[in-house]
């Protein structure tokens, strides 16, 4: 990815989370800045965006910020092609496709919620319809 630094700023913007959220992430170990400039402000790189949009991805499926951290040092070290030896690639395969799978599920539960949500609406805008006032000819 490319070595380009971004302040916090714009890293809020491309993201979509307001700089308090990713500060938070800061203090509780999910992404922490890859640098500081010489005036002390955060410095971000593409993999550190590239932690948030998970987080991002991951907060409204309803995990936690432990399982989000779970998940992360699994893809984290995964993607690090440290020397895993074959048992501990497959530990940590298992662990995402275990969070793959509770993704799937809660993304089943949220058409599900949509779709009564949107014949809610729907009725709603049946019954205005319905009792629209006639124009008198």
């Amino acid at each position: 990815m490319d070595d380009k630094h971004m302040q916090i700023g714009e890293v809020a913007a491309r993201t979509e989370l307001s700089l308090r959220t990713i500060r938070h992430y800061e203090e509780t170990g999910l992404v922490i800045p890859s640098a500081r400039s010489q005036g002390g402000f955060r410095l971000y790189t593409e993999t550190d965006v590239a932690r948030l949009m998970v987080i991002r991805r991951m907060k409204p499926l309803g995990f936690t910020l432990e399982q989000m951290r779970d998940l992360l040092d699994a893809t984290d070290r995964l993607d690090n092609g440290d020397a895993l030896n074959d048992a501990e690639r497959e530990v940590l395969l298992e662990r995402v496709r275990t969070y793959q799978q509770a993704a799937a599920e809660q993304v089943e539960k949220l058409r599900v919620q949509l779709a009564r949500a949107e014949d809610f609406a729907d009725t709603l805008g049946s019954r205005l319809e319905n009792n629209a006032p006639t124009a008198r000819a």
